[in-house]
């Protein structure tokens, strides 16, 4: 139940007929767990926080530095040389008491995912690397839990829901993380955020708009991104959807299916 301070906080909530009061009750009982409290990973815990989501855990084993704080707002400048667990923790209970925050200051890896997920409803991954968005993707579809995803370029931007565990309304399972990027890009062809650049604007957009579907994927309305990827070309200022549907030869919910756990990552 709402109390009469949590009714005014979240009154621009319960005034909308796609969440009102039943909606914001499932936002205080969902758990959500945010991969990186980073570039992607602030704005969207910040969002979260406010939209009165009951738990945020934030997986994240880094210190703030100064050349965080262009994109990653949940920081401020006497944060520096901190865990960025620590200081999303100090910002998220400025902003909203009411939230129960989790800090796991780790870096995720295969003998801890699991373990990891376990305890929320959704998971938001803002890792910046291939290698870690296969690993939380295939971890998602372990543990049944969805998975919104974001990835960030310098003036380009994506975002899906993951829901591989289940069917579509035609039967048909949905779509996992490899059926969309079925092989990672050869090392190297990707310049990390530290040499290529990366707009913060744009990191609080995409974080935004990964919050707005964690909170669609707990109160459902509207449609989602599931077997969607939202691209973002901020050069353009253009949004484009693109559909795209299981490939029966992945290795998760494929026709023969290979990894069934998480035993393939060193």
């Amino acid at each position: 139940m709402l109390s009469p301070e949590e009714l005014e906080r979240y009154a621009r909530h319960i005034v909308m007929r796609e969440v009102g009061g039943p909606g914001q009750a499932k936002l205080k009982a969902a758990r959500v767990l945010s991969i990186g409290a980073g570039g992607l990973g602030a704005p969207v815990l910040m969002y979260l926080a406010a939209a009165g989501v009951g738990t945020l855990g934030v997986v994240d084993d880094d210190v703030v530095t100064l050349s965080n704080l262009q994109r990653q707002i949940i920081h401020t400048t006497p944060d520096i040389g901190h865990r960025k667990v620590d200081s999303a923790q100090a910002t998220v209970a400025a902003l909203n008491p009411h939230v129960a925050f989790r800090a796991h200051p780790v870096r995720l890896d295969a003998s801890n995912a699991m373990g990891l997920l376990a305890d929320y409803d959704v998971v938001v991954d803002g890792s910046d690397n291939f290698a870690t968005r296969y690993l939380v993707a295939d971890a998602c579809y372990l543990a049944k839990k969805p998975l919104v995803t974001g990835a960030l370029g310098v003036f380009d931007a994506s975002l899906t829901t993951i829901r591989a565990h289940e069917r579509n309304a035609d039967g048909v399972l949905n779509p996992t993380y490899r059926c969309l990027f079925p092989e990672p890009p050869p090392p190297g062809t990707v310049l990390a955020c530290a040499e290529a650049g990366v707009m913060g604007a744009l990191a609080g957009t995409l974080g935004s708009l990964m919050a707005l579907e964690a909170i669609r994927e707990i109160v459902g309305f509207g449609e989602g991104l599931v077997g969607r990827l939202l691209m973002i070309d901020a050069r353009a200022m253009r949004f484009e959807t693109l559909r795209y549907a299981r490939d029966p030869a992945n290795p998760l919910n494929g026709d023969n299916p290979t990894i069934r756990d998480l035993s393939g990552y060193s």
